[in-house]
């Protein structure tokens, strides 16, 4: 058990982990072309300790994480002119809860 405070601080450092496979590239295609198998793997690894990391400090704050990113997305939504944001909130109330 970390106490909230030190999850935050290793969900930067994991961020920031994931953020030097990105550093010193032009830019990046989407799918990642330009990357080999090793750093595509690699890139997959630090999402998912960022992830892990967001999951528990949510959980350690009492946050229903789900509901709050359908939140944000249908705030986000009504502030954007229709038809210029990528992907959908229907996309997103399909992922499977946790």
């Amino acid at each position: 058990y970390h106490p909230p405070r030190n999850v935050l601080l290793a969900l930067v450092g994991e961020v920031g982990e994931l953020a030097e496979l990105f550093q010193w590239r032009s830019e990046v295609s989407r799918g990642l072309p330009e990357f080999s198998a090793s750093d595509k793997t690699r890139v997959g690894e630090e999402l998912s300790d960022v992830l892990i990391y967001l999951i528990d400090l949510a959980e350690q704050c009492h946050i229903d994480l789900p509901s709050a990113v359908l939140d944000k997305m249908a705030k986000n939504a009504a502030q954007v002119p229709s038809g210029e944001g990528q992907g959908t909130l229907g996309e997103v109330q399909r992922l499977p809860r946790v």
